[in-house]
């Protein structure tokens, strides 16, 4: 069965192997894990920086007037302690409280990325905030301990978009403790996980090697090898490009989101889905050749990741409420 916890940064170096990100940085995940629900939003990310980087420029602890009703009293007295101030240390203290495993056995150098992203929110279009919200509901509503829940991310080709949706879908769930979520891929016209994606992914710390296998060709001459993405112990799925209605995929029950704007035309209804988004995302492939081409695939994949590590710590919020877990 899996357990849900939230999922946040540690300060120092710890069991979990995590870095020292600076008092700022665990203000802000201090907020998202113990804060009113505002503070896991996307829409709120600058204004919580804002409110922040006032309360700290002056010296290196927190009051609760500083924090302008982004946490309650009594949860912030609860680390506070008798100096009725948030120290550093205060902040390790807590967030050492909320460490699920599935985030301890990500690859220390995939988790210090997934680190970064979980800072970054005040990046996301706007455009995208009514989609995150809507997926957050859905997975809020449906998600069960001992229940695996499924999102099925579709493009044309699933060589870029749907493929970098899924990995950085997966990354967030484990990242968050939310790892009995799967998220899956596939294309209305299937060619081969693009060399590219392979490597913006390794990057980041995933491990992306052959099988030695191939999936059924969606162009004859194309070759299509099954790979095998490990983001740590026990995390580990196999992608390939395929149709989005392949076996391997979800078949009821689940959400859609299509990342491209000619997928989401050609695909007004999706067989078996009960929840269907359009969050159309550039496709990197435009920047092939190109001098920039590994800083677009770059920055596409760190689009991707932030919607879906935000719309993660949003579902773990309602979850939490649901279930009328304490702050």
């Amino acid at each position: 069965m899996t357990q849900l916890f939230f999922l946040v940064i540690l300060g120092c170096q710890t069991a979990s192997g995590a870095e020292d990100l600076g008092l700022f940085v665990k203000s802000i995940q201090f907020l998202q894990a113990f804060g009113e629900p505002i503070c896991s939003r996307p829409q709120s990310d600058r204004h919580i920086k804002g409110v922040l980087a006032k309360a700290i420029a002056n010296d290196r602890e927190i009051s609760i007037g500083e924090l302008d009703g982004l946490v309650s009293k009594a949860r912030f007295m609860e680390f506070a302690g008798k100096q009725n101030n948030l120290s550093e240390r205060a902040l390790e203290r807590a967030l050492a409280t909320v460490v699920p495993t599935s985030r301890m056995h990500l690859n220390p150098e995939l988790r210090k990325h997934a680190e970064l992203l979980t800072t970054s929110f005040d990046m996301i279009d706007r455009d995208y905030f009514p989609t995150i919200d809507k997926l957050a509901e859905w997975i809020a509503e449906h998600w069960r301990p001992d229940h695996r829940l499924h999102v099925l991310m579709t493009c044309t080709g699933n060589s870029r978009r749907s493929i970098l949706g899924a990995t950085m879908g997966n990354l967030a769930a484990a990242y968050y403790g939310l790892d009995n979520i799967q998220f899956h891929s596939g294309g209305t016209l299937p060619s081969a996980f693009n060399k590219r994606t392979v490597a913006t992914l390794r990057e980041i710390g995933m491990q992306v090697e052959p099988t030695g296998q191939e999936a059924e060709r969606g162009d004859a001459k194309t070759p299509n090898p099954i790979f095998r993405v490990v983001l740590g112990k026990g995390l580990e799925f196999l992608e390939f490009s395929k149709h989005y209605r392949d076996t391997t995929n979800p078949q009821s029950g689940f959400a859609v989101i299509l990342v491209c704007s000619e997928a989401d035309a050609e695909c007004p209804t999706v067989p078996g889905a009960a929840l269907r988004l359009s969050m159309t995302f550039i496709d990197p492939k435009l920047y092939d050749d190109g001098n920039l081409e590994s800083k677009k695939y770059a920055e596409r994949r760190d689009d991707i990741g932030r919607v879906f590590f935000a719309a993660m710590v949003n579902a773990h919020r309602k979850i939490r409420e649901r279930d009328g877990v304490s702050k």
